[in-house]
């Protein structure tokens, strides 16, 4: 009996790199609301088409596509309606991921993955990921949009996980809009904090809701952490900002931090965690992501201790926040 030869393909390989057309599949959902479009139940696609100014036919392909994937529902022939998956593609639900796959799905993001090879080579990015940012409004909206979101996933977590209220005071350096901030000084009453970004981005973050009561406990800071951190505080917090740079700007910043904090004082550090060898994880992930937009690279702890030894910190403990996330408390070396 002759086997089939198309049975020797690896089918399991060739799935994977169906990947990117999930991506850009859920981004033209989320930009077309269609979530949003089926919140009070299901629509037929002639009606959704219409209301969504999309082609009935193209769009009918795409929600067949994605219904394979888990997201969004068929319950009637070409009738759609959300899953437990689409759900969290809605504007108006609490722990919404639409902005958050925007960006993901968008040219800044996307582009720079498809650079990959080429970073591989090199050990550079193409391109300067900031840089682009800077020079493109609407793409900052859309980072800043996404930031954002994914600090409301895991502020909650960060804020409950730690005794920051014994330190006293909190600046957050490059702490964006202070979203995490914000949270941090709600769950320790007796903290006061001070968010330290770029001039442009506090002008921003001061404007954004979630300050209204903390008034009283909170400043902002104009920050560059490569030349200086503002002093005053006892604990230093940098969430996802190591991850940005290489070694030797990382360092940088770390020694700049070490000339800030007071020798009975505390940095901490949030990043993504690798996780153990040959296991997937969103810190493996996300190094790919710093690989080609950034430069920098997600750490295993005992590379964070070396770089931290480096700028004059001992790395005092490690913890865990979720399997995908930690925490790592440095004090100064005194001696």
């Amino acid at each position: 009996m002759v086997q089939c030869a198309a049975s020797k393909i690896p089918v399991q390989v060739l799935r994977m790199t169906d990947g990117l057309i999930v991506n850009q599949a859920l981004c033209a959902a989320a930009s077309l609301r269609i979530a949003d479009l089926l919140r009070n139940g299901p629509r037929g696609i002639h009606e959704l088409a219409a209301v969504a100014r999309a082609n009935e036919q193209a769009l009918y392909r795409m929600l067949r596509f994605l219904t394979g994937q888990g997201v969004f529902r068929e319950t009637r022939s070409r009738e759609f309606a959300n899953s437990a998956l689409s759900e969290w593609l809605r504007d108006d639900v609490p722990g919404s991921v639409r902005r958050i796959v925007l960006f993901r799905g968008g040219s800044y993001f996307v582009s720079a993955l498809t650079s990959l090879r080429d970073a591989v080579a090199t050990g550079a990015p193409a391109h300067d990921a900031f840089e682009r940012l800077r020079q493109n409004a609407e793409e900052a909206q859309v980072f800043d949009d996404a930031m954002t979101d994914i600090s409301a996933i895991w502020a909650p977590l960060i804020a409950h996980s730690y005794n920051f209220g014994q330190w006293g005071s909190l600046t957050d350096l490059g702490g964006g809009n202070g979203l995490l901030l914000a949270d941090i000084l709600r769950a320790h009453s007796e903290l006061r904090g001070v968010l330290a970004d770029q001039a442009h981005v506090l002008e921003r973050a001061k404007a954004c809701a979630f300050w209204n009561g903390l008034s009283d406990r909170i400043r902002f800071e104009p920050t560059d952490f490569f030349r200086s951190v503002p002093s005053g505080s006892r604990s230093y917090m940098m969430k996802n900002v190591v991850h940005d740079w290489n070694d030797e700007l990382a360092l940088l910043i770390l020694k700049s931090c070490r000339h800030a904090v007071p020798h009975d004082g505390v940095l901490l550090l949030v990043e993504y965690s690798v996780g153990d060898e040959n296991t997937p994880s969103m810190g493996k992930t996300a190094d790919m992501v710093m690989l080609t937009s950034t430069g920098g690279r997600e750490r295993t702890v005992a590379e964070h201790r070396e770089l931290l030894a480096a700028a004059g910190f001992w790395l005092a403990e490690v913890t865990p926040l979720d399997t995908d996330v930690m925490m790592l408390e440095a004090k100064p070396i005194t001696n």
